[in-house]
């Protein structure tokens, strides 16, 4: 297959080229400053020399906090012009038959919850969410009207080795020997693996459909920063986390622990994969197995 694959520098990206170049697809990459196509996608259309079977559109903006007007405007720009965009390029070719958008389960807009499922209502008022609820129903829209066959692929905590975001933080503080758990870390949180997310596409795409993807174990903080550093951490009593958030809100955002972040940590948010694994035997690996085994 012909395949265009946006975002290909990034976390996963580079997962989904390893994956799907084993099965003789070309796949033509497009990122910001290399690949076949250097465009932002943001500020400009991209145009194609050549039309595709499939396109992954796994470029985004993520894994930051905004601080400013100016840095949420961004989430938005990235992540729904820069749809807009590539659509209106691909336009100007021939179509493709499959879309993969990979997505966010930030677009529920839930910091707490068991089992959510694909029909929970898209709450996100974030500007990350919001902009991934816009650009899902670009995307959903465009393939209906020019039938194409559709996938939106919604993503927890992305495993893999040297991980951005908050896992990539949790790993750098274990390291450093200043990372704690709280509460004995009991809260659970769904994760899935770049390997078996970037493996399923070419099963996913020929189907279509909206689908979390998870690795169905829902590891516990403490469960997880034992898989990463082979021992067990030290533990914060929740009492006294909840003071010293309480201090660090009058901090503010700058603090490294806060009423708020406490919070996060010490509820469980989870997200029901069942749909992938009844129509589409959905069998990923427990991420705890791959952090066992990797070396940090």
């Amino acid at each position: 297959m012909k395949i265009l694959l946006t975002g290909a520098n990034g976390f996963l990206g580079k997962s989904i080229i390893n994956e799907l170049s084993q099965d003789n697809n070309h796949i033509f990459c497009l990122s910001r400053t290399s690949g076949d196509y250097a465009v932002e996608l943001e500020k400009e259309i991209p145009v194609f020399k050549e039309s595709f079977d499939l396109i992954i559109h796994a470029a985004g903006k993520a894994h930051s906090v905004p601080k400013s007007e100016e840095e949420k405007k961004k989430f938005r720009d990235i992540n729904v012009r820069g749809t807009a965009n590539l659509l209106l390029g691909l336009e100007k070719v021939n179509q493709p038959k499959q879309f993969v958008f990979i997505s966010s389960v930030s677009v529920y807009g839930q910091e707490f919850g068991i089992d959510i499922k694909e029909d929970f209502p898209l709450a996100a008022k974030d500007p990350y969410g919001r902009s991934k609820i816009e650009a899902e129903k670009i995307i959903t829209d465009w393939c209906k009207a020019n039938n194409i066959i559709c996938t939106i692929l919604r993503l927890p905590l992305l495993v893999g080795k040297n991980p951005p975001g908050n896992l990539g933080a949790m790993i750098k503080a274990i390291k450093g020997g200043y990372y704690f758990n709280i509460a004995n870390g009991k809260a659970r949180k769904s994760m899935v693996s770049i390997k078996d997310v970037a493996s399923f596409i070419s099963v996913v795409a020929p189907t279509g459909g909206i689908f979390n993807l998870t690795d169905g174990i829902h590891p516990s903080f403490f469960e997880l920063s034992y898989a990463i550093s082979k021992k067990k951490s030290f533990s914060l009593p929740l009492i006294l986390a909840k003071i010293m958030g309480k201090i660090g809100d009058l901090v503010g955002d700058k603090s490294p622990i806060t009423s708020s972040k406490v919070k996060k940590i010490t509820t469980d948010l989870t997200f029901d994969d069942s749909k992938a694994r009844k129509l589409l035997n959905w069998k990923p690996e427990p991420v705890l197995n791959y952090l066992k085994n990797e070396t940090f």
